[in-house]
């Protein structure tokens, strides 16, 4: 089986699910937003949750991905930094947990976290203090690390670092790596859309992205976006939500349905997606397949609070999908 290598935020996910929406209010946050904060502001927000807290586990949009295929039992590496620091350690043994080669500097920084505030009406609001995690530089990647692996996935939200991006995407092209991308979030494509195609021009191979994204990038809508997007790279992904996802391998597009579950916390589901996805790139699935596994782990993780599915959830995920999909 091929192996895949991730880069990006090492975040421990902090899960806090709310009865009403006044401690949103008291923050002064808009309700669904992400709003980077700063270390004083972190610690009176944790203060604030505290006694709300439902679990921690690790996060950022890459390792969740880099995880979900680690307990799919794929070979799997993550490029990250942490601090020296229980929240630190907490990421660390989450990822090994799941099998994960762990490849962390150590920064003098409080770990990341994303506080993730889950609001009845399962609307996430995130308040995501960086931290150690923004301080990983080119000079932190070890290019014999990049030899050990067959792709490499990138999540966007690194592409504020523009020497970090690109040198990761040196190593993996010279060391023969297809590079995949995840494009973030719509406004992170929208303040840096420059940076982002400089990229995709130069070294991806797959693009994820949600319709907002696609639409920011191409001012397309999904099945055009989709088009539009893969005359840039081998693979195009497009999610969309409820109505599933659309895949264009710069032949043919391929629609898949999404799974119909109750949904409690969507935390995840871009994610768990890719990882699925990536995981039937591994075994030489097509592209119907990659996107039915895709489609099988965002459908579990929606239904569970935070990005993590349960241990007996998993032991059914891998025996329906390498029995009965693969």
């Amino acid at each position: 089986m091929k192996k895949v290598l991730g880069i990006g935020n090492a975040l421990v996910d902090v899960m806090v699910p709310l009865d009403d929406d006044s401690v949103i209010n008291k923050l002064g946050f808009a309700k669904g937003s992400m709003t980077l904060v700063d270390t004083r502001k972190s610690r009176e927000i944790k203060d604030m949750i505290a006694d709300r807290v439902e679990s921690m586990a690790s996060g950022g949009s890459a390792a969740n991905t880099i995880h979900g295929l680690g307990k799919l039992r794929a070979q799997t590496g993550f490029i990250g930094a942490v601090g020296e620091d229980t929240t630190g350690n907490i990421f660390r043994d989450n990822m090994k947990s799941a099998g994960v080669n762990t490849y962390l500097s150590t920064k003098d920084d409080d770990s990341g976290t994303a506080v993730a505030m889950v609001s009845s009406d399962s609307e996430r609001t995130f308040a995501t203090h960086l931290g150690a995690a923004e301080k990983l530089t080119a000079d932190d990647l070890d290019r014999s690390v990049f030899k050990e692996y067959d792709y490499l996935y990138l999540e966007g939200y690194l592409i504020t670092n523009m020497k970090l991006v690109e040198t990761a995407c040196k190593y993996a092209e010279a060391e023969g790596l297809k590079i995949a991308i995840d494009l973030a979030s719509f406004n992170v494509v929208e303040a840096f859309k420059k940076e982002f195609e400089h990229i995709i021009d130069n070294y991806i191979d797959i693009i994820f992205a949600n319709e907002q994204e696609a639409r920011v990038f191409t001012g397309m809508e999904p099945e055009n976006a989709a088009k539009e997007l893969s005359k840039k790279c081998d693979i195009a992904v497009v999610k969309t939500g409820a109505d599933g996802s659309l895949i264009h391998d710069g032949n043919t597009i391929t629609p898949v349905e999404a799974m119909k579950v109750k949904s409690i916390d969507t935390t995840g589901a871009g994610d768990l997606y890719a990882a699925g996805f990536l995981y039937g790139l591994v075994n030489n699935a097509d592209m119907a397949t990659c996107g039915a596994i895709g489609t099988v782990l965002a459908g579990n993780v929606i239904e569970v609070m935070g990005p993590k599915i349960d241990t007996d959830k998993w032991n059914r995920i891998r025996k329906d999908v390498n029995e009965n999909i693969i």
